[in-house]
Order: C-alpha cells, then structure tokens, then sequence
C-alpha cells in the first residue's frame, strides 16, 4: 500500500500557500517543472484533480480543499515529533477554539500560564459557537476547543473544566421575569444558531409555550448586553461574563430554573493530543 509522502504534501501546501507553483518554487529553491512533476504525481495517486486553472493563477478544487486541512496537520505532527525529540517542550503554533464566554472571563490566566510554561507554543485562539468549533474540531481546524452544555459529540473526547452560573438578562424596566410567558411579545437576543446557551433558553421558552417570535443575532456579548440595556430584548448569558465586562448594573438579572441554571463547560478534542494540547490537558485537569 502506497502512503502519501510529506514532502509532496509540503509543495502542495506551498502552491496553495504562496499562490502558484512559481512562488512556491522559490520558496522551495525547487525547479518549477519539479513542483509542477510532484503535483502531478500526488494528484495521479489520489485519483483527483487538486487544482483548476484560472488564467495564470491556480485555484483549489473541490478535493484540494478537502486534502488542505490533512495536510496542515500531517505537516504539524511531523513537526511536533521532530520537537519533542530533541526537547521536552512543545513547540510550534497550538490553534484553540473557545466560545466568546470563555475567552472572554476565564482564559485570560490560563493561556498566561501556559505562555509562561511553554514561550516557544503561538497559541491562535478562534471563538464561535458550541456547534461552530465541533465542526471546526471535526475538520481539523482547530486542534482542541472550549465548548457548552448541551452538545453532542461522542467521536470526541472532553474534559469538564469550568463551571457556569447562567442569568437571564433584561432592561433595568422590567420587574421581573417568573414564568415564560412573562416574555411574550419580547426580542430574543442571541449568538447564532448553534450556541448551547441559546438552545437551553429556547427549549425553556417552548415548554413555556412563549417562543420569541423575533431574535437578533450579534457576535460579542458586548454588543448583546449593550442591545438589553437599552430595552431591545431579553438574553442569557453567563454570570462570569456580566461580571468581566462590569455590566452587571446595565442589566437586570432573573434567575433561571435550576434544571438551566448551571453549565458545564468543556474541554474537547479528537484523537491523539499533540504535544501542546496535552500540556494544556494536564494543566486543565489539574485546574479542575
């Protein structure tokens, strides 16, 4: 059986990157009839066609696009393992994803420890929702991620780390909120689809026969908080947060039902830890 070579995948990733086999060949110090020839050959092996001509430009087809991410990652893990034998540190860019929440109030003091521990990992933090960085996970964009309750991923493997309080949030205006039914008629306001938050609150609001009949989408809490503070609509949102953007008296708070009221958050990733994630694994599980 025949296996794709990394330094194939090293001039595929450098076409890609650099934008055409000239470039790419400079970069290399290769000939570019070379580049051109391992191309060629990495694409009779694969069965398919990496790359569609645009003029004098080379754009990814479908199964480049596809290759481009295993390739990062095959190119990394040679990387790593080459690091880790001649050092017991880790070394290298450590992209992480994590939910707007928990960059925002509680990754401050661990990426500022992990950076002390190891100086030689670029750590390229990505936010989104729940369902946006399993994805990301999935497609190895992303090598590990911090995501809510509820999710479902049993492909994955997960590491409880923070725990969170979730509040209801209004304009300091409204009284108070007992029962579902007290928001009819108002705006939900919300990450997009695919926030755990947001479907713990949904489902809340359904038992309640009281689903919003209008909700807008922002993509900061900042920007939520500000939207309810000024009568908009209703949010949740994670005590933590309120407290880290001083805006608990913006806002007023209503408590949620027990069932809802606390999430867990998770530390998630796929396969085998490369040596950065497995250093941050230690350090979560001893934080937690």
């Amino acid at each position: 059986m025949r296996t794709i070579d990394l330094e194939s995948l090293e001039i595929f990733r450098s076409v890609v990157t650099e934008g055409g086999v000239i470039r790419a060949a400079d970069k290399l110090h290769r000939v570019q009839s070379n580049v051109t020839t391992r191309i060629q050959q990495l694409e009779e092996r694969l069965g398919h066609k990496l790359f569609h001509r645009q003029g004098r430009t080379l754009a990814l087809s479908a199964a480049g696009h596809k290759l481009l991410p295993y390739a990062d990652r095959l190119l990394r893990l040679a990387d790593e393992a080459e690091s880790e034998l001649r050092s017991d540190l880790p070394l290298g860019t450590f992209r992480l994803g994590s939910l707007e929440s928990t960059a925002g109030s509680r990754l401050a003091p661990v990426l500022s420890k992990f950076h002390r521990l190891y100086p030689g990992v670029v750590v390229e933090l990505v936010t989104g929702t729940t369902g946006a960085l399993l994805k990301s996970i999935q497609s190895f964009e992303v090598e590990a991620a911090f995501v809510s309750e509820p999710f479902s991923a049993p492909e994955l493997q997960s590491l409880p780390v923070f725990e969170e309080e979730l509040v209801l949030v209004t304009a300091r205006s409204v009284a108070s909120v007992a029962a579902p039914s007290d928001l009819a008629g108002a705006t939900l306001i919300a990450f997009a689809q695919g926030c755990s938050y947001r479907r713990l609150l949904e489902q809340w609001l359904g038992k309640g026969g009281a689903m919003p009949t209008r909700s807008l989408e922002f993509a900061s809490y900042q920007a939520m908080i500000a939207c309810v503070a000024a009568g908009t609509g209703f949010a949740i949102v994670p005590v933590s947060v309120l407290k880290a953007l001083r805006a608990t008296a913006d806002v007023r708070q209503h408590a949620l039902p027990e069932r809802i009221r606390m999430s867990t958050t998770h530390l998630v990733w796929h396969g085998t830890p490369s040596v950065a994630l497995a250093r941050l694994i230690e350090m979560m599980a001893k934080k937690a």
